[in-house]
């Protein structure tokens, strides 16, 4: 993993993250962090001087002085996040807070090779920079290795066979770069946006391809080799059509077929099939539904999962549609790269 780490240490890590959830006071973050107030004061002095918190105004807590509140500055680091689709590039400019401030986005030829993809990026990129940058987090389809920063012979990009990403990209930026699966990324952003309220919980992406991302007690899911969440690849019909992966009968392909002859309730049912199988395996209590297919008609989506899930009361899931839309995985993946500078990597 490329050093990102702009910070002193663990003890600015940990304060900065927690300042991130909101305007708090010294004794709040010694409270919340376990360190001394000393420390925590140490560390808040050394933040403020790199610009990253600034004093916001004061609290009255009972009696006595009135305490000082302390604030993230959002812009003062910025990162890029970019989502990889077969025919299509996005990225997004993030503060520190997450929020996407900006974004560019450029179509990609089909079957495009390394060079061509790499290319655009830097074009996208230099469009985008800023002297606050940290660097560029990207989702890619898979399969690939989170660790390695390798991209492993994804389906429909003939020309992609284990492909070092991660080092062509930096070499040709010139920035720190963090890569992770399209659907990894899709519910980092989630679990940034809803904090401690989702643990457990599935994005699906219905894209050009489909695919899940796991957060499984509060930590993303990837698998020995990174490569969990293929579930596009999983069989549904024995004796089904072909799939590009080299298989048959996949939820993929059959949910594909059916939107293409644009039977909606069918191609929806299939997403709910494959939805309700994943809340029986994995008991989880959201469901996040995200992707260019379902952002088309996010209403079919969310009622065709619905109608296949457990009726039990005991075991409610809750099902929504991702607010963060178009950009959900390039969003995620600049939000990848910033749990990297403070310190939490998801």
């Amino acid at each position: 993993m490329p050093n990102l780490r702009f910070l002193r240490g663990y003890n600015d890590a940990v304060v900065l993250g927690l300042a991130r959830s909101g305007a708090v006071t010294r004794v709040e973050l010694a409270d919340r962090s376990g360190l001394t107030p000393q420390a925590v004061s140490k560390v808040v002095n050394r933040l403020i001087d790199d610009g990253l918190l600034v004093e916001s105004g004061t609290r009255n807590v009972g009696v006595g002085k009135p305490r000082t509140l302390l604030k993230l500055v959002a812009d003062s680091r910025l990162a890029l996040g970019a989502q990889v689709e077969r025919d299509e590039l996005r990225v997004v400019l993030t503060d520190l807070a997450g929020t996407v401030l900006d974004r560019a986005v450029a179509p990609l030829p089909c079957d495009f090779d390394p060079p061509t993809f790499v290319a655009e990026l830097n074009r996208l990129v230099d469009g985008l920079r800023s002297d606050r940058l940290l660097g560029v987090g990207i989702g890619f389809v898979g399969p690939l290795d989170h660790r390695t920063g390798v991209v492993h012979y994804p389906t429909g990009l003939t020309a992609w066979h284990d492909v070092p990403l991660r080092a062509m990209a930096e070499k040709q930026l010139g920035l720190p770069v963090v890569l992770d699966k399209d659907t990894n990324t899709a519910v980092v952003a989630e679990a940034w946006r809803r904090g401690e309220e989702l643990r457990d919980a599935v994005l699906v992406l219905v894209g050009t391809g489909l695919g899940i991302g796991m957060l499984l007690d509060g930590r993303v899911h990837r698998g020995v080799r990174t490569n969990a969440g293929e579930y596009g690849h999983t069989t549904l019909q024995l004796d089904g059509p072909p799939c590009v992966c080299g298989r048959s009968g996949c939820i993929e392909a059959l949910h594909n077929l059916a939107a293409a002859r644009g039977d909606l309730v069918e191609a929806t049912s299939i997403v709910g099939v494959a939805v309700a199988d994943l809340v029986q395996l994995l008991d989880i209590d959201h469901v996040v539904l995200a992707g260019r297919a379902v952002l088309a008609e996010p209403t079919a989506y969310v009622e065709g999962v619905r109608a296949r899930l457990p009726k039990d009361e005991w075991l409610p899931v809750d099902v929504s549609i991702t607010p963060l839309g178009d950009d959900v995985v390039a969003a995620g993946a600049a939000m990848l790269l910033l749990s990297e500078f403070y310190g939490r990597p998801r």
